[in-house]
């Protein structure tokens, strides 16, 4: 009899409980509201919406019925989606790690196709700041706390033997050019060292960046720098009321990926920029981000987008 009533009990709390956590539809449309409940075209709510023109081919992402617009650009686009909108004071170019660990030709090889992605990257960043959006650099800068907390499959991954000795933060030795100067490569991705640094004409675009005020650098000690609850890139894109976000980089179905589907997860528009990005894994990894990516947000060609800009200048 105890045991009955015992359980009555439970239910009955149970029961109280998953109503609690199910039955919030009224409290966050009270909170969040809908952009516009009786116009179809919007999707979303009043702080996070995307509007569909009348020609049905035109994604407004601008926000622009709570938010300021300064000069809005018209971006095609290569997917299914076939045009957007964007306001620049919140739009930002994301380059994922195209670091001299993941492109100098010594250290690998086999990345021709990150390095292919260089100079279209060095023509978006130039034309995102032409237009005052932000350039995010997104790369791996590990520390010694990461070192504590990294998971045993990523300390494992970036081993060359299944050691410690030499994952994250162990010296790489030197690298002699082919004009003979001798690098000393510094710990493997580890915040400082060269090898984390990015490669070739990237890393003198970054410094202009930086010092002038256009560019924002974020360490990453994931493949996303957006993983988890919250890092310093997320509370940058928070507070910056950035909402759509181009991305580029390497590798394209690892790293690059990471970003753009924790970024859509997160609510942001998400841009890839095809011939912005590279992977040193088959085709099929390729071809498996460019498909999600045109179904999560938008895919893009640095020179269609290039072109546009310079018109509505």
């Amino acid at each position: 009899m105890r045991s009955t009533i015992a359980m009555q009990f439970l239910l009955a709390l149970a029961t109280t409980s998953l109503a609690q956590v199910y039955d919030t539809y009224g409290s966050i449309t009270a909170l969040a509201g809908t952009a516009n409940d009786s116009d179809p075209t919007i999707l979303g709510n009043y702080y996070n919406y995307w509007k569909l023109l009348n020609n049905k081919t035109t994604w407004d992402l601008t926000r622009s019925d709570r938010l300021p617009v300064t000069s809005p650009k018209t971006i095609p686009m290569l997917g299914y989606r076939s045009e957007a909108i964007i306001e620049p004071n919140r739009t930002a170019f994301m380059i994922v790690d195209m670091q001299n660990f993941f492109l100098h030709p010594k250290l690998s090889p086999y990345a021709v196709n990150g390095r292919k992605a260089v100079q279209p990257t060095l023509n978006m960043i130039d034309a995102f700041r032409g237009m005052g959006s932000k350039i995010l650099w997104v790369n791996w800068g590990i520390d010694s706390f990461d070192l504590v907390t990294m998971p045993p499959s990523f300390l494992d991954g970036f081993s060359t033997n299944d050691q410690m000795n030499t994952t994250f933060c162990t010296e790489m030795g030197t690298l002699t050019e082919d004009n003979g100067t001798t690098i000393e490569l510094g710990k493997k991705l580890c915040r400082g060292s060269w090898n984390a640094r990015p490669w070739g004409p990237l890393d003198p675009a970054m410094v202009e960046g930086l010092d002038s005020g256009t560019d924002l650098y974020f360490n990453k000690n994931r493949l996303s720098g957006l993983w988890g609850s919250q890092t310093p890139l997320g509370l940058y894109l928070q507070e910056s009321l950035t909402t759509t976000l181009f991305i580029g980089g390497v590798n394209s179905d690892q790293c690059v990926w990471g970003n753009l589907i924790d970024a859509y997860f997160k609510g942001f528009d998400v841009v890839y920029v095809e011939d912005c990005a590279g992977t040193t894994s088959p085709w099929y990894a390729e071809e498996m981000v460019r498909y999600n990516a045109d179904g999560d947000g938008f895919l893009a060609n640095s020179t269609y987008v290039i072109d546009a800009l310079n018109k509505q200048k």
